[in-house]
């Protein structure tokens, strides 16, 4: 969720019903209205030093719902600007509010430098909104939605980091902070230039990048020991496939958190059942939804935090033009997935020696097929698919039969 400091016009990006865009009048930020008229967004202006209770109510409401329902809340504080429509329709822009406050481009919002009076404003928010939601265990934050655009500064973003962490210092919780990172698909991987290195502030605990498929940024960054997660995709048509796939080789290639824009979720259509045009630049189902549960299944079926990646259990085998992603909990639980065209599948693995029950998955439906009990050691054995139609999933767990 959005914190509210943004806001886009209707049919931005080419997104019918987009929820980022409210209709005239109808933004609920956390500042309260004004009796001044002249908000761009339509109704009265805002005032940047007055909360507004109304937004609060809803936060918590939220929530608690989302606590109850067992939803992991991810609430993005800010968003750069885009375009020069979204700045105007943000309460921090002069226009908008009544305090004179936010005279500025909209490449200058996010810096420390010259900015006083904004950059209060946007830690007395963060302030705010950390305070409120402090008892809520279901929650983190991430300081800016895609810095790399729009004129958001490494010091800005690290002066929001030490804001969060200060504010909880003097709390009963501690939340995890993310840092979105960068569109992995728009990077020069094979430079390292996905990697975090040293620019990693010291507080900051997820990794976010965007677009990450094939995920090598997991591996670039898996030595930082941080929760390094995908949060958000779409902009690849309003098929089913490349998204379903997209997730299972992120989650078992070693990421921890993966998020996916789905347009079937719209106002009025708040059980995802909007029935989109073909003109969506994303997509987004029920369908979608029951397969990425059978994601979640299936890796909660592990102890999956005692696992890490270990594609050298796969010695050969897999489709040409295909990848496989393994976690390995070594000598006890190994966790696969095998995409790729083939006629049929047949994999060569190498684990130390034992038994271990093998059970094979399909993505698409969720049914199994159990193997039985198989004898496997540091020789290379084959473990043939009974299904295969282009992605599959496998499960080896050590057996008590030795």
């Amino acid at each position: 969720i959005f914190s509210g400091a943004y806001a886009e016009p209707q049919g931005a990006f080419r997104i019918e019903r987009n929820t980022l865009a409210p209709a005239p009048g109808r933004l609920i930020a956390p500042w309260a209205r004004s009796d001044t008229p002249g908000y761009a967004g339509g109704g009265p202006k805002f005032d940047l030093q007055q909360w507004n209770p109304e937004y609060f109510e809803r936060l918590h409401d939220l929530m608690e719902e989302a606590s109850r329902l067992g939803i992991v809340v991810e609430l993005v504080l800010f968003c750069p600007f885009y375009r020069e429509e979204q700045w105007a329709l943000s309460p921090m822009n002069a226009s908008n509010n009544i305090n004179g406050i936010g005279a500025v481009e909209r490449t200058e919002v996010y810096t420390v430098e010259g900015n006083e009076a904004l950059l209060a404003v946007q830690k007395a928010m963060v302030r705010k909104i950390v305070e409120e939601l402090n008892g809520y265990d279901n929650l983190y934050y991430e300081i800016c939605n895609e810095p790399y655009f729009g004129g958001v500064t490494r010091e800005w973003q690290q002066e929001i980091v030490r804001t969060i962490a200060s504010t909880e210092q003097n709390l009963k919780f501690r939340h995890l902070i993310s840092e979105n990172v960068a569109n992995a698909g728009e990077i020069d991987l094979m430079r390292g230039s996905g990697k975090v290195w040293s620019l990693l502030h010291p507080e900051v605990d997820i990794l976010n990048f965007h677009y990450s498929n094939p995920p090598l940024v997991v591996a670039l960054n898996y030595y930082l020991n941080r929760v390094i997660g995908e949060n958000e995709t779409g902009f690849k048509g309003t098929g089913d496939e490349y998204y379903r796939r997209e997730a299972w080789e992120f989650i078992l290639a070693g990421g921890a958190l993966f998020n996916h824009l789905d347009y079937s979720f719209a106002v009025g259509f708040e059980d995802g059942t909007f029935e989109y045009p073909d003109t969506q630049p994303g997509g987004g189902s029920a369908n979608l939804r029951r397969q990425f549960a059978i994601l979640k299944r299936f890796i909660e079926s592990f102890e999956f935090v005692r696992m890490r990646p270990d594609n050298t259990v796969i010695r050969d085998g897999i489709p040409r033009e295909g990848r496989a992603h393994v976690l390995a909990d070594a000598g006890r639980a190994y966790a696969a997935y095998i995409r790729g065209d083939a006629e049929e599948l047949n994999l060569k693995v190498v684990l130390p020696a034992g038994s271990y029950r093998v059970e094979w998955l399909d993505p698409l439906s969720g049914e199994t097929q159990d193997a039985g009990t198989v004898r496997l050691g540091a020789a290379p054995a084959s473990l043939s698919a009974p299904f295969y139609h282009g992605e599959i999933a496998l499960r080896i767990l050590r057996s008590a039969e030795q």
